[in-house]
């Protein structure tokens, strides 16, 4: 009867770890569709084609290398032994957490959007995954005792209190924003982002349905993401699904208040929620969560405003304001709304939140901007000039997202 009831419990938790990857897995789409509408037509076709390659490139890189680095584990054994624990469940639990690093390429991927090579570009997402990514991974959640463990030298001067990230806030979405703003300051605008005189030409984006078709995907994905972080199925915790919900909303209203209505920034704004209440969704009460969905949604609209208009960054999809800086406040917003006096659990302690999120920052920014300029030293990293204007649709794959309307002139 144990067996039978060990067996069970085991079953159970590969299932729970399975649906869980599949969620977030889908969330990729969500990913791709959010680009191909913002991007311009001629470069839609590009944005599905990366999302795909990318994640097919991370599995394989994340299961030869990234995963053994983050948690020293290795599936290079015979299938026997490979489901002799607890019935595979680290194979699908390899299969969640694959999700997580797939997105850090897919992040990048918007804002790099429309003037990137290829295959450059393919070998960059191919050195985070498999080792800047895993590397901080391992750092909070895996064996690199450094940040995230009991035993680290953060908890040491932190109470005893270590990093605290439950589903990636600053892991994931952190990470995956600083890094891709190295990347789009190493390549530059694209061409006529800004005039001769330096004024702003802003480039409308192509199909408000398929962006909204994106954030709605990526909205629902994103509560596997978060709830699923318990990684079994006794650990699961409603209050990480509500405050995700409440988080949404928080980011939602707050976008819609300030950016009078603006669709792009309402359909950002609910991922600027889920991506700042990820580290602590399982510390804060529904409230907190409500106040820190709220405050990422005004970093989002205002961030991308400032980015744009006067820093000059030509950051396609937002993702340094979404993701960097919004995962940034995440780390830090589980540190004050995690305590108990804003009801939250209090475990989690604000220097341990700011220091790990500003070693994120830090090492997101060494590796992005060494990979880059590394690669656009020696391959180069951004089309030619006729290349970004015929799109990069024609110019990589040589079809449009639409070939009936090129047919149809003949």
């Amino acid at each position: 009867m144990e067996k039978k009831i060990e067996s069970l419990t085991n079953s159970g938790d590969v299932l729970f770890m399975m649906l869980g990857a599949v969620m977030v897995f889908a969330m990729h789409g969500g990913f791709a569709f959010l680009e191909v509408g913002t991007v311009r037509k001629k470069n839609q076709v590009n944005a599905l084609v990366k999302i795909l390659v990318d994640f097919a490139l991370s599995t394989l890189i994340y299961f030869f290398i990234g995963f053994s680095i983050a948690y020293g584990i290795s599936f290079l054994l015979p299938a026997k032994e490979l489901l002799s624990d607890k019935q595979g469940y680290e194979l699908v639990h390899f299969f969640f957490l694959l999700t997580f690093a797939a997105a850090i390429p897919a992040i990048i991927s918007g804002g790099i959007a429309e003037r990137a090579k290829f295959w450059t570009q393919a070998l960059a997402a191919g050195i985070f995954v498999g080792i800047a990514y895993p590397l901080f991974e391992g750092m909070v959640w895996g064996q690199i005792i450094f940040l995230g463990q009991a035993d680290s030298w953060l908890a040491g001067i932190s109470g005893g209190i270590p990093f605290h990230d439950y589903a990636g806030s600053v892991v994931v979405h952190s990470m995956g924003g600083w890094i891709a703003l190295a990347g789009v300051v190493v390549l530059g605008p694209r061409i006529g982002r800004w005039d001769s005189q330096g004024r702003s030409r802003p480039i409308p984006i192509s199909n408000v349905p398929f962006m909204a078709l994106g954030s709605w995907m990526l909205c629902v994905g994103w509560f596997g993401f978060n709830v699923m972080s318990a990684a079994t199925l006794q650990g699961i915790s409603g209050l990480v699904a509500i405050n995700s919900l409440f988080a949404m909303a928080g980011g939602i209203v707050a976008a819609l208040l300030i950016s009078k209505n603006d669709p792009g920034f309402i359909h950002n704004g609910a991922l600027a929620g889920l991506v700042a209440i990820c580290a602590g969704s399982d510390q804060v009460h529904p409230i907190g969560a409500l106040a820190i969905g709220a405050i990422a949604g005004i970093i989002f609209v205002k961030g991308f405003t400032w980015e744009q208009e006067k820093l000059k960054i030509d950051d396609v999809l937002g993702v340094w304001p979404l993701h960097g800086l919004a995962g940034s406040w995440g780390g830090i917003a589980c540190g004050i709304f995690g305590q108990e006096a804003l009801g939250g659990l209090g475990e989690v302690s604000l220097i341990a939140q700011t220091v790990g999120t500003l070693t994120a920052i830090s090492v997101a920014l060494f590796f992005g901007f060494t990979v880059y300029k590394i690669l656009d030293a020696t391959f180069g990293i951004r089309l030619s000039k006729e290349e970004e204007q015929m799109g990069s649709d024609l110019t990589l794959h040589k079809i449009e997202s639409y070939p009936e309307d090129v047919t149809s002139r003949f």
